[in-house]
């Protein structure tokens, strides 16, 4: 079959890595694509958001199936419209993805239908935000309610904290639209952890555990990021826990969700705090994660593209999926500056050099190419990741990869799986 992969970053970039080692898998094309992704497939000039000329060239091109991969686009209804041209599509359609795309939505149907999460407020006016916050204390958490790259969540240590970050989403506009509205949660405390499922509407089947690293300095110090490494599986998820979030978080609410009629379709990411009371949801999110896709990917033995299909298709209970007994570990390496102001355009040397270690695969995330040179295009710019038996020697495999790679202009944390190597 010819398959379409919508998006540009580094968890496209892994989704069509895997794609292409799959039988099933005649043709693959990306809109718009990387530089990493022009290596595995042919990069077409449609942006992830352009919803009419995605419909436009899958419909003109033979796509037999399409893969959404950033959470914009499926709240921006790609996969409904796809449908609607006959063609098959992998995510969850517009009704479902408001479990992203609303953070306010996800809050309240984990309320009706009881599951776990964190006490919070509503609220679309500054002030009441605030008068909220007076009462509860710090710390809290402030959200931007509906999409914000990753960056929309602010952990505030005492009350002035949380009233700037109100200010910042609800006055300063710091993310447009997606800051009308604003959630006011309990600050839990845990260890935070994603949990993934593959769903077709009625049945779900777990993926193995990840853990990211939002903020973007060693240590966890420094304003949240979308994301500056990650690692899979997760230790803090033991054999137990996984149970328990499939009985108590990923089960329900997919039944919430046709209950609501609102069938989710896709994989369902569950951002968790493991607490001493249990797993507790922090978010859903509609689509992959990313970073933590790439370790994923590299960790999956079965085949991507079939477990795609029949999530679409509804017959999920036909497929098993089988992992790699071993460790995946990212480490993202970014642009000077990010996750504020930072220049594009300098160069990236020695890729090769590092994708040639055994184990290890560079996933672009924000570059292009140029006259055979590859150019950082974006804040988050490579996904060093290494595979290998430990989380232990996969970390010291992706520094060494890391530190192959000749971009002065970029910085890395040097500390991610540091939760986990600390258990080993």
């Amino acid at each position: 079959m010819k398959v379409l992969v919508v998006g540009s970053g580094g968890r496209e970039h892994s989704l069509c890595w895997a794609i292409a080692q799959s039988p099933l898998c005649d043709a693959l094309v990306c809109a718009p694509g990387n530089a990493g992704i022009a290596q595995v497939a042919e990069c077409v000039d449609v942006a992830a958001e352009d919803v009419d000329g995605l419909v436009a060239y899958a419909t003109g091109n033979g796509v037999d199936f399409v893969v959404v991969g950033p959470e914009s686009a499926l709240v921006a209804g790609v996969v409904d419209r796809m449908e609607e041209a006959g063609i098959k599509a992998f995510g969850p359609n517009a009704r479902a993805a408001v479990l992203e795309g609303s953070k306010g939505f996800m809050k309240d149907l984990c309320g009706k239908y009881g599951i776990p999460t964190a006490e919070y407020g509503r609220f679309d006016e500054p002030d009441a935000a605030k008068e909220f916050i007076l009462r509860q204390g710090a710390p809290i958490v402030v959200k931007a309610d509906g999409l914000a790259g990753g960056k929309g969540v602010i952990v505030c240590r005492n009350e002035n904290e949380a009233y700037a970050a109100i200010d910042h989403i609800m006055i300063e506009g710091a993310f447009g639209t997606s800051g009308d509205e604003v959630l006011i949660e309990e600050f839990l405390e845990g260890e935070e952890a994603s949990f993934f499922a593959l769903v077709d509407g009625k049945r779900a089947v777990p993926l193995i555990s990840a853990q990211d690293h939002k903020p973007v300095y060693d240590g966890d110090e420094g304003p949240n990021t979308g994301g500056m490494g990650a690692y899979s599986p997760a230790p803090v998820i033991t054999p137990a826990v996984a149970k328990t979030i499939m009985d108590r978080v990923i089960t329900p609410t997919v039944k919430a969700m046709a209950a609501e009629g609102r069938p989710y379709k896709g994989v369902l990411y569950a951002g968790l705090m493991i607490g001493p009371e249990g797993p507790r949801v922090l978010e859903f999110n509609a689509r992959f994660g990313d970073p933590e896709c790439q370790p994923l990917m590299m960790l999956l033995e079965s085949d991507l593209l079939e477990a795609l299909v029949a999530c679409a298709e509804g017959s999920l209970d036909e497929v098993t999926l089988k992992w790699r007994d071993e460790s995946a570990l990212l480490v993202v390496m970014a642009t000077e500056g990010y996750p504020g102001y930072y220049p594009k355009g300098s160069e990236i040397r020695d890729l090769d050099k590092a994708d040639a270690l055994d184990g290890v695969v560079v996933f672009h995330a924000g570059t292009k190419g140029e006259n055979g040179r590859i150019l950082a295009d974006g804040g988050r710019v490579l996904g060093v990741t290494a595979r290998a038996p430990t989380v232990a020697a996969a970390q010291k495999l992706a520094y060494r990869a890391v530190d192959t790679i000749d971009w002065p202009e970029g910085f890395c944390r040097r500390d991610i799986g540091w939760r986990a190597v600390g258990r080993s």
